[in-house]
């Protein structure tokens, strides 16, 4: 009978431990932007012509796995000083209370609520984005390009993601007076994000 009942207890503590370990959900793995192989791009008309820009200087918490996209998330402040379209009289007027009104709201933000995949290597960000004092929930859809290990720096992995969106300038009122309408400079505004992803691995994570 000692038997029996040692060897119930060990079946019932095996069972208990396989289900605790089933349920335990890991972080999604943490990346860092290599910003030397990175861009944040934008394009918009000017009449006719499509200008392009870019801004420079950004923050961003990614913590993404595609295999836990429950804890996955993507942070990112974008600091609109630093705009660039190559013309510096155009960048200033872009800094203005016309268009950005960076002394007030000097950072672009986008939050996500949730990351959904949509195919092969196909992901999409549910979120929120913030221009000025506007805040409206967007899709940002990206696809991953590959993940492996960094070969030039032991023990990391590098990935590499790229996203395209297009907004409504007016949505979040940047063009006012006269810039509000859209004969001149248009309303749609494509983005496109290319960015490079590092992360050291670590032993305890639970992924890779």
């Amino acid at each position: 009978m000692r038997i029996l009942n040692k060897i119930t207890t060990f079946i019932a503590v095996a069972i208990f431990a396989v289900s605790t370990l089933a349920m335990t959900k890991y972080a999604a793995m943490s990346w860092t932007i290599d910003k030397a192989h990175s861009a944040i791009n934008f394009q918009i008309t000017h009449f006719f012509t499509p200008v392009n820009g870019q801004f420079h200087d950004y923050e961003a918490t990614v913590n993404f796995d595609p295999e836990n996209l429950e804890e996955s998330m993507i942070d990112v402040q974008i600091m609109v000083n630093s705009i660039d379209t190559e013309n510096e009289r155009r960048d200033g007027h872009l800094k203005t209370p016309d268009f950005f009104n960076a002394e007030e709201w000097p950072q672009i933000k986008f939050r996500s609520t949730n990351i959904e995949k949509r195919g092969e290597n196909e992901f999409v960000a549910k979120g929120t984005l913030t221009i000025k004092d506007v805040s409206k929930e967007i899709e940002l859809p990206f696809k991953l390009l590959g993940i492996m290990d960094n070969p030039m720096k032991e023990g990391t992995k590098v990935a590499g993601i790229t996203a395209s969106t297009t907004l409504d300038r007016t949505d979040y009122k940047v063009g006012t007076g006269d810039w509000a309408a859209t004969a001149v400079v248009g309303d749609e505004v494509k983005v496109d994000l290319n960015l490079e992803l590092n992360s050291t691995v670590s032993t305890d994570s639970g992924t890779y």
